[in-house]
């Protein structure tokens, strides 16, 4: 029980700290957006405030123009500091000025009057959708300075989003190559474990099978009882065998997975309650033969058949099929008229130290997730469960 609590507790651990870090990250993201955003919009309000001095000072330097005595040299310095923010005049309906409009800035380009005066149009267009031209009264006419944002307010716009994207891109490669080892590391971990499994329990099994020559020698001793004897320590041979095979890499050989299944089932009907009610089907419509390790198949096949009949508390039916899929392999489907499953528990089934159990160490299901995925490369899921109905797992080879 303490191991069992062990394991379920390193998960619930990992789990939390997968939602701690998530939720770091999108804090993280929040106060990116937040920040860069609050500082572009001060960015735009001070271009605004800008180019209405802007505006003020071309109206008062034409205005004051025809004033030989005036001295506006504090306004041709506001007309000239303007260096990045586009802005075009225009007066009686036409541009009359612009400044840091980078296309009619650029040299390469030769503009005749005709197109200069077609863009500056297009571009007055563009600039009052992005924002409402300033307006300015110049001796009872209007005149009208229109703007768009510069060069870095542009940026801004799309700078935390590309800060954001790249933060990602880093945290999951890092979380990839974390993924990657710590999948590795785990696999070192249960390669250990079933390798010292089988290791321990050889030597008692050869010591069980000397003493049992031992006995029949024994003109007393009843053979019947040496032959049940040793069927079960054959058995045990056989799940040594099976711990041996995850603890390296499995031999795989040809075998029907049809005729497979049966004696599988057959082999488990004489040892389970026989208040279950067994139901075999082979829908497969010819021999299907395929490279698999027979032990560690019929291990996951039994491990399931055994939860559903603890599920139905040695009281039910119990179902077995196999069936040809459209990607060339089979499912073989075991179903249960046992308590079922709730969505929540579907969800942490095949994670290791999860067990629905008093006294399981929540290992089974991990280690038949292993065989059939890892090893077989193939598939183990819940096909369908509903609580006080019973469950439907799948394994597709």
């Amino acid at each position: 029980m303490r191991n069992k609590k062990l394991f379920h507790d390193i998960y619930v651990n990992i789990s939390t700290k997968r939602i701690v870090l998530v939720a770091t990250l999108l804090l993280f993201v929040i106060a990116i957006l937040f920040y860069f955003n609050d500082l572009r919009k001060k960015l735009e309000d001070r271009e605004e405030k800008y180019t209405r001095l802007y505006a003020e000072s071309i109206r008062f330097y034409i205005e004051k123009a025809v004033n030989s005595t005036c001295d506006y040299t504090f306004v041709q310095e506001v007309l000239e500091a303007n260096e990045t923010v586009p802005t075009i005049l225009v007066t009686d309906g036409s541009p009359k000025d612009y400044r840091n409009i980078a296309e009619l800035d650029d040299s390469t380009r030769n503009w005749t009057p005709k197109q200069k005066e077609q863009f500056l149009y297009s571009k007055i267009a563009e600039m009052g959708e992005e924002h409402t031209p300033i307006e300015f009264k110049i001796e009872g006419s209007r005149g009208y300075v229109y703007y768009s944002n510069s060069t870095v307010v542009k940026q801004l716009r799309y700078f935390p989003y590309i800060l954001i994207v790249t933060f990602f891109v880093f945290s999951l490669l890092a979380f990839i190559a974390y993924s990657s080892s710590r999948k590795a590391e785990q696999n070192r971990v249960w390669v250990g474990l079933a390798k010292e499994t089988a290791h321990q329990l050889g030597t008692p099994i050869s010591g069980l099978m000397g003493w049992i020559e031992v006995l029949k020698i024994n003109p007393d001793f009843d053979k019947s009882i040496g032959d049940e004897m040793l069927k079960d320590i054959q058995r045990l041979e056989t799940i040594t065998n099976r711990f041996s095979n995850i603890g390296s890499v499995p031999s795989m050989k040809d075998e029907n997975l049809g005729e497979l299944l049966e004696s599988t089932v057959e082999y488990l009907k004489v040892r389970i309650s026989t208040k279950i009610i067994w139901e075999f089907r082979n829908n497969l419509t010819k021999p299907f033969v395929k490279k698999i390790n027979k032990n560690l198949i019929e291990w996951v096949i039994e491990n399931l058949c055994k939860n559903a009949v603890d599920a139905m508390g040695g009281v039910g039916s119990l179902k077995i099929s196999i069936s040809e899929n459209s990607k060339n392999g089979v499912n073989i489907d075991i179903s249960d008229t046992g308590k079922g499953m709730s969505s929540a528990t579907q969800r942490k089934i095949f994670n290791p130290g999860f067990s629905t159990k008093k006294r399981g160490w929540g290992l089974g299901l991990t280690l038949s997730k292993r065989i059939v995925e890892v090893y077989h490369d193939g598939e183990i899921y819940v096909l369908k469960s509903t609580p006080n109905s019973g469950t439907t797992f799948r394994v597709v080879l």
